[in-house]
């Protein structure tokens, strides 16, 4: 049995809708995965849930699709920013495309005084994003922003916002969270932890809340599946 291709679109979906594609998607669809007129798929842009569409234009440059019906609604993430230190290569991308599965809202790459890595790229990282999303059948893909200093994010903090952030000189305090409504994020260090500095400032802020992840150090990529697993479990729409 073929599997259902899922494509990402930048255009409106509804019943009647054409839907243009560009020169890549054309030669995905029609060059590698030798899609012909007549054949279905399904599509989504994050805003109008999934959708049933059928080939009714294919060329290797360009072609048309056009929406039959709806086959599955729009499903919103949580309020929930996921904020992290970029890693190696392959393990940042896996934290992207993981966050995308878990279901956050926003994805937030900063740069700690303990960070190793001086920069992503974002296009790359917002393509892993979207990739996810079409793999794992979500019809909502985070948005991936630029890597900035976790000093000037926090400076502009929005005090409604509450902050899980992952503290490993807590180990074996457990991760209580308290059980308060509105938007969230969790944030997870670089591999060397916060600084005394940092650490202290987090402290001092009413609405962030230090927690330990089990009795073990974790990883970068590690933690950020169990911080996002225990917000989601304590907090968020798995319960």
């Amino acid at each position: 049995m073929t599997s259902v291709i899922r494509l990402h679109v930048n255009h409106p979906l509804g019943a009647g809708q054409s839907v243009p594609l560009s020169r890549e998607q054309s030669h995905y669809l029609f060059g590698v995965m030798r899609k012909g007129v007549g054949e279905g798929l399904e599509l989504f842009n994050g805003q109008d849930g999934e959708w049933i569409a059928r080939v009714v234009q294919a060329g290797k440059r360009n072609g048309i699709l056009l929406c039959e019906r709806q086959s599955k609604p729009m499903q919103l993430p949580p309020d929930l920013w996921l904020i992290f230190a970029p890693i190696k290569k392959a393990r940042t991308d896996f934290i992207v495309e993981k966050a995308t599965e878990m279901g956050v809202a926003q994805i937030l790459p900063m740069q700690s005084d303990f960070t190793n890595s001086e920069r992503i790229r974002q296009d790359r990282l917002q393509n892993h994003a979207v990739e996810a999303a079409e793999q794992c059948g979500g019809t909502y893909v985070p948005a991936v922003h630029e890597l900035q200093k976790l000093s000037k994010l926090l400076d502009g903090w929005d005090l409604q916002r509450q902050i899980m952030f992952c503290d490993e000189t807590r180990l074996g305090s457990g991760a209580d969270l308290p059980s308060v409504a509105g938007p969230w994020a969790v944030l997870i260090g670089p591999e060397g932890g916060f600084s005394p500095a940092e650490r202290r400032r987090l402290n001092e802020m009413p609405q962030a809340h230090g927690v330990a992840l089990g009795p073990r150090i974790l990883r970068a990529d590690t933690a950020a599946v169990a911080a996002l697993t225990v917000w989601q479990k304590a907090l968020g729409d798995w319960q």
